[in-house]
């Protein structure tokens, strides 16, 4: 019975039925997505959320969306504003000129945000730092970047789970660098801030382009601009100082 929300770059979620999602088999080619939700022409999706219910009042009330977009803002609400499921879609986020929406994460109050940038900075703060506003609003600063800069990702990390339990950091750069760091290199700042170094940005190395929360038992697929595809174990990856360069995953 879970529901997928799909959010587009203009800022609009749109709702899906897992089942009513066409199955293929890993070559097929798939069907366009504005055959399957009702998307404007020159919209298109950006983030989506496997959500288990959207019925149960006690859920739906204590967890949240936090949208996130490529220049920094961040924004909160309640799951509960997405509880009601309309073909032409709903507003999420209002987006501002020259901006576009990036990442939806689901979180349950108690979790910390990191937004990772281009240039290789990364803020962590707590989403309690970001109180919950309705569905059209704008949203508040989330990282500090320059004109030249953007954001590459946004992960979610629930701190309450034991050490042991938490998730790592992965990075990874345009030219196949990544490394993966603890959550706790990361010192808390507040929302807004400049952030710290997530990975040390080099020629070698090139901008970042993701930021991953992993775990042990998780594997990392890298696919080209070309399409090649490498999957490695994440556990083979060491875990690295922040402002290390990190290491070749991908030639």
């Amino acid at each position: 019975h879970s529901t997928m929300l799909f959010f587009t770059r203009n800022g609009k979620c749109y709702w899906l039925k897992v089942y009513e999602i066409p199955e293929g088999n890993k070559t097929s080619k798939g069907r366009a997505i504005q055959n399957v939700i009702n998307i404007e022409p020159e919209d298109c999706v950006r983030a989506y959320i496997n959500v288990k219910n959207l019925t149960d009042k006690e859920y739906i009330d204590n967890n949240f969306i936090v949208l996130c977009t490529e220049r920094g803002t961040v924004k909160k609400t309640a799951l509960e504003a997405y509880s009601r499921p309309r073909a032409n879609g709903v507003n999420a986020i209002t987006v501002r000129e020259g901006d576009t929406l990036l990442e939806a994460v689901l979180t349950n109050g108690n979790c910390e945000l990191l937004l990772g940038a281009r240039e290789g900075k990364c803020v962590r703060f707590n989403e309690q730092d970001a109180r919950a506003i309705g569905r059209t609003a704008a949203g508040v600063r989330g990282i500090s970047i320059e004109e030249s800069d953007q954001v590459v990702g946004m992960i979610c990390a629930d701190t309450q789970l034991d050490a042991s339990a938490l998730p790592h950091v992965l990075v990874v750069s345009e030219n196949g660098y990544g490394k993966r760091s603890l959550i706790e290199d990361y010192r808390i700042t507040a929302r807004g801030g400049k952030g710290v170094k997530t990975l040390n940005v080099t020629d070698k190395t090139g901008k970042l382009i993701a930021i991953k929360a992993v775990t042990d038992e998780n594997d990392l697929m890298i696919i080209t601009r070309s399409g090649i595809t490498i999957r490695v174990a994440v556990s083979d990856i060491r875990l690295a100082g922040r402002a290390t360069q990190g290491v070749r995953l991908i030639n």
